[in-house]
């Protein structure tokens, strides 16, 4: 059937129907709102950005400045240390009170210490500030790093008992590079002190590795002052106060020799008789030395003593017998045993312990 051209007309007066959207596509009026949307959003937030990342600039730069100068102020003291200490070697104060090497080495380890839990602190800090100005609760992870702590603590307990027990020894200066101690698990020279071991050297030469957790007691040999004490035995007959005589003679000699002199802190001092026997007699010598040296002067002492008793003619118990001129010779048979009457076979002690025949046969 055709269509009337009047009806033709009015078909294309009529408004078209707007064509349906292809589904996924994103129409022009959605995506100026979803535009416009965002930028409020950033209008509305950009404060907000900008103070949490100034603060966290903030933060960081203030701790490592913080970190920087506290790490330098430390080296600085460490340095000044060292350099009082080596003002003073070669000296005889230096000698007597002071290790170079003690002293380097302690002031490292205190300053290697203090620089480490320094950062950690500072640090530490700092962390926990940049989270909690991203408004994150730090109450769960404080718990759990402190739950941690204590799993790994009790883990490593022997490990952190070690540490302590060193930082607290160096801090309190208990002994040092060149000390000489009993640790009653091992004794000799410290060599080197460590913040968990610490190394000796026997008397054979043998190295000791001590971890700091397992001493218990030591004994320090060479602080403050040491003790050389001598015993000298003489012969009961002996004049008393010659033997004084001589032995103050011996002790004023060693005290104004070289290098004695410096190693004797005080007079050699004799305190007298120690033990009295019937054969013997003990005088006791006694003098405060330098700590680490009381043995070097106890054989210098005996060294003397017997050259000054020898030529004062001063026998010491043990040595060789004091021969006298007028001395009656002995009688050679005197050391003679009498002659047994069982060296005879006639004698009646030989007959009467001689064994008994056996009886003879009688044949019948």
């Amino acid at each position: 059937m055709t269509a009337s051209p009047l009806s033709v007309l009015l078909a294309a007066d009529e408004p078209s129907a707007p064509a349906s959207p292809e589904p996924g596509t994103v129409s022009f009026d959605e995506a100026a709102q979803h535009a416009e949307d965002a930028a409020g959003w950033v209008e509305q937030n950009w404060s907000t950005w900008l103070n949490t990342s100034l603060r966290i600039v903030l933060i960081l730069v203030v701790a490592l400045v913080l970190r920087m100068l506290v790490r330098r102020a430390l080296t600085k003291l460490i340095e000044r240390m060292n350099r009082s200490a080596q003002a003073v070697e070669g000296t005889a104060l230096g000698g007597l009170l002071v290790n170079a090497e003690r002293r380097r080495q302690r002031s490292e380890a205190i300053g290697s210490v203090l620089r480490s839990v320094a950062s950690f602190l500072i640090l530490g800090t700092a962390g926990l500030m940049i989270l909690g100005a991203f408004s994150i609760d730090l109450a769960p992870l404080l718990a759990s790093a402190g739950v941690a702590g204590v799993a790994i603590g009790f883990g490593a307990r022997n490990l952190v008992t070690d540490f302590l027990s060193g930082v607290f020894m160096i801090m309190e200066d208990q002994y040092g590079v060149g000390d000489s101690v009993d640790a009653g698990v091992a004794s000799g020279e410290v060599v080197e002190v460590g913040l968990r071991v610490t190394k000796l050297r026997g008397d054979s030469g043998e190295i000791w590795y001590v971890r700091n957790g397992e001493i218990k007691r030591i004994g320090n040999l060479s602080q403050g002052w040491a003790t050389a004490a001598v015993d000298v035995t003489v012969r009961p007959s002996e004049d008393l106060e010659r033997v004084r005589e001589v032995i103050a003679g011996v002790a004023d000699d060693l005290a104004k020799a070289e290098p004695w002199n410096e190693q004797l802190w005080g007079p050699v001092e004799i305190l007298g008789l120690t033990e009295v026997l019937l054969d013997s007699m003990t005088v006791r010598i006694s003098a405060k030395t330098m700590p680490g040296k009381a043995l070097g002067v106890e054989r210098e002492l005996r060294w003397r003593i017997k050259h000054a008793f020898d030529a004062a003619g001063i026998r010491i118990v043990g040595g060789l017998p004091l021969v006298l001129d007028d001395a009656p010779a002995a009688d050679p048979a005197a050391s003679v045993a009498p002659p047994s009457a069982l060296a005879s076979p006639t004698s009646p002690q030989s007959l009467a312990a001689s064994p008994i025949p056996p009886p003879v046969n009688l044949t019948k």
